[in-house]
């Protein structure tokens, strides 16, 4: 099976393994425009740093890999998975956050990436750890921002693309595993 992409009003096809219709929201030449322009803005904002960037996987992996290839300044790549549960106790809707592998980044100039910024609740959790570690810097970047999604008021630092588009695919984000391969950002559904 072969997935239907719109761009620009027409259909083109394209090899993913399913019927999904997809609508082309950011393109390739888009997301590689606005990466350059927020790989000089951290340039900027960080000369003279070594920058140890934490990426959140998975939806950043090729964000992060764009992005790094971009930046002057010394850089220390590390990634973590959040894992993520949702419970209830005494009826009360409880959200569990944990992550692994740990990384030291006490005294480090830290910028936590993630591919996709919705409700918050993540990288909220993930900061306050952080902090927690006492870096001497940190800082936040995501490539796609949902404004009205957001449940905490975290504000990225580095901004890709703010959207109010439902569920995205491509460039690394991905629905049960496919679309992460494609080079521009499409609306499923």
């Amino acid at each position: 099976m072969r997935a239907k992409v719109q761009r620009g009003g027409r259909e083109q096809k394209d090899l993913q393994g399913g019927s999904q219709q997809l609508r082309v929201v950011f393109s390739e030449r888009q997301i590689q425009r606005r990466v350059a322009q927020m790989a000089r803005s951290i340039n900027r904002d960080c000369r003279g740093q070594t920058l140890h960037l934490v990426g959140i996987l998975e939806n950043s992996f090729v964000f992060v890999a764009d992005l790094i290839r971009l930046l002057a300044v010394p850089v220390v790549c590390h990634f973590l998975r959040a894992v993520v549960h949702d419970r209830t106790w005494r009826g009360i809707p409880v959200r569990q956050i944990g992550y692994w592998p740990g990384v030291d980044l006490r005294g480090k100039d830290v910028l936590l990436v993630d591919g996709v910024l919705e409700t918050g609740v993540t990288m909220d959790f993930l900061l306050n750890s952080i902090h927690g570690q006492n870096p001497s810097s940190i800082r936040t970047a995501a490539l796609i921002e949902k404004v009205h999604y957001k449940k905490v008021g975290i504000t990225p630092d580095y901004v890709g693309f703010a959207t109010q588009r439902g569920y995205l695919v491509g460039y690394g984000l991905g629905r049960s595993g496919r679309y992460q391969n494609l080079p521009y950002i499409a609306a499923a559904g």
